[in-house]
């Protein structure tokens, strides 16, 4: 497999990318030059040829008769190097001489004539090499008969030409120099935030990504993420880049403890479930084997009520376990509509009974029916949970106070009392799974105490009826906050309408 070669750095072709545009820029700037000054100086060239000519013909002019006749070569003003020459009817050079310096004019060897020959006499110019006299402009003229060739040497031009040359290259090798070597400076100097840039982003590659807590990246400075610049807004880019991945890999350090977390609850769900469903299993199980030893060891009445009273037990926990799974996984309740004002009043009734060693009462604070859309008999085993944990947990003398609300669009039930309060270790979680006060998983014989699952069903149960539920607790004061969505538009009905709130109240009244 062949090998990629390897790709010049961004300063480097940068830098040969201005240096071969210059060059190019700096050779068209020097041929234009020199063609321009060639042009005009082959143009004057040709102006003095052209004089050299008709001061040539004038001459021959004067002897025509004599076509080998050149005496006009020796007068003077005739510059050094002219070459003229006498042509015959077909064109061939009859005489031809040149001017030399201090010198009377030479007369041309064959090869200096031949080089000669072959020119139109239509005043043309042409450029020929003449062997041991250089380069010569030549032009013909044909004037009545008089035919004549004029040349002048193209040495002082080619001279000229070649100087302008010598100087056009050295000024642009100067100034290709000093515009390299500027170039390079102000390219070093405009790449350094870019290369700011890539060395954060090399520092971050080298951070452990894969695990452990990421925070506080390097991020690009300021000054190199400013939007004004190229360079700048791969920085702000890059620093946008360094956030979504602090913040992703946040979310995913989050997820994975909230993971952690739930698989700890898990664990200590299916513990505390299985210790709760062991605890009856073992004491049906315990009695049974009573039973099955003969009647002597144990009264049959007596372990029948006890397989009884723990298989109901059992049951009841197996029921608030599949009610908890069915919320869950989001089961639509029984929906109609209730009026929560005669549920709380037949709860606090049932409550009075169940406990008349604590001062039950009621509050109703209704601006509009407090009608509500759910499944009456889970709202009515909230407030019988909340009121139950109020007799349980407080001293006999307590006052619960259950109070509903129903202003503008939500109805709020509250559950208040002067106990001793929820104790703060235990506060954060009183709405979890299995939370008791009680945190031991033994039971004293007699003891009272539910599985810790109340609390939650009542808010699994809120939550499903699109409210919320909350508590606030001190000593002396705790107080369970239901809030319910009324239902839309419910139908005009009086207050004593309702016969379950008229039955409830009525009772109230005839025992205080």
């Amino acid at each position: 497999m062949t090998a990629r070669p390897r790709a010049r750095s961004l300063r480097t072709r940068l830098l040969l990318f201005i240096g071969v545009t210059l060059v190019v820029v700096c050779a068209a700037m020097t041929l234009t030059t020199v063609f321009a000054q060639r042009a005009y100086l082959l143009g004057n060239l040709d102006e003095r040829v052209t004089d050299a000519a008709e001061r040539s013909r004038g001459g021959a002019g004067l002897h025509p008769e004599n076509d080998t006749d050149l005496g006009f070569l020796h007068e003077n003003g005739q510059p050094a190097g002219t070459l003229a020459a006498r042509l015959d009817v077909d064109g061939y050079i009859t005489a031809a001489e040149v001017v030399s310096q201090e010198a009377p004019p030479r007369a041309l060897t064959a090869a200096q004539r031949a080089a000669l020959d072959g020119i139109a006499t239509d005043g043309s110019k042409h450029t020929r090499t003449v062997p041991g006299l250089g380069t010569y402009r030549v032009t013909a003229l044909d004037s009545k008969g008089i035919r004549v060739l004029t040349g002048l040497p193209m040495g002082d031009v080619q001279d000229m030409i070649g100087g302008l040359v010598l100087v056009e290259a050295v000024v642009a090798a100067a100034g290709l120099t000093a515009a390299g070597c500027a170039c390079a400076v102000v390219i070093r100097r405009q790449l350094r935030p870019l290369g700011r840039v890539a060395a954060t982003a090399v520092e971050v590659s080298r951070s452990p990504l894969g695990h452990g807590r990421v925070t506080g990246l390097t991020r690009v400075p300021d000054r190199d993420a400013d939007l004004g610049s190229e360079a700048g807004q791969v920085g702000a880019a890059l620093n946008r880049m360094i956030d979504h991945v602090e913040s992703s890999l946040a979310e995913r350090q989050r997820g994975e403890e909230e993971m952690r977390r739930s698989e700890e609850r898990m664990r200590r769900f299916l513990a505390d479930a299985s210790h709760e469903l062991r605890t009856p299993l073992a004491s049906i199980a315990g009695y049974a084997e009573l039973m099955n030893r003969g009647t002597e060891r144990i009264e049959p009445n007596l372990a029948w009520r006890r397989v009884s009273a723990e298989s109901a037990r059992m049951t009841g926990l197996v029921e608030d376990l599949l009610l908890l799974a069915r919320l869950d996984e989001g089961r639509p309740l029984h929906s109609a509509e209730v009026d929560l004002a005669g549920l709380v009043a037949e709860a606090v009734w049932d409550a009075r009974a169940a406990g008349d060693t604590h001062d039950w009462q009621l509050a109703l604070l209704l601006d509009v029916p407090a009608l509500v859309i759910g499944d009456e008999a889970r709202l009515h085993q909230i407030v019988a949970n909340l009121l139950a944990n109020a007799r349980v947990h407080t001293p006999p003398g307590t006052t619960v106070v259950a109070s509903v609300e129903a202003t503008g669009g939500s109805c709020t039930i509250r559950v208040r009392d002067d106990g001793p309060g929820i104790p703060p270790a235990l506060l954060p979680t009183v709405f979890e799974r299995f939370t008791r006060a009680d945190a031991s998983r033994s039971r004293a014989s007699g003891k009272v105490g539910g599985s810790g699952l109340g609390l939650a069903i009542a808010a699994a149960i809120t939550a499903a009826h699109g409210g919320r539920m909350h508590v606030d607790s001190a000593p002396g004061h705790t107080e369970f906050t239901i809030e319910l969505p009324l239902a839309p538009e419910p139908e005009p009905t009086e207050l004593a309408a309702s016969p379950a709130l008229s039955g409830a109240l009525e009772a109230a009244r005839a025992h205080p």
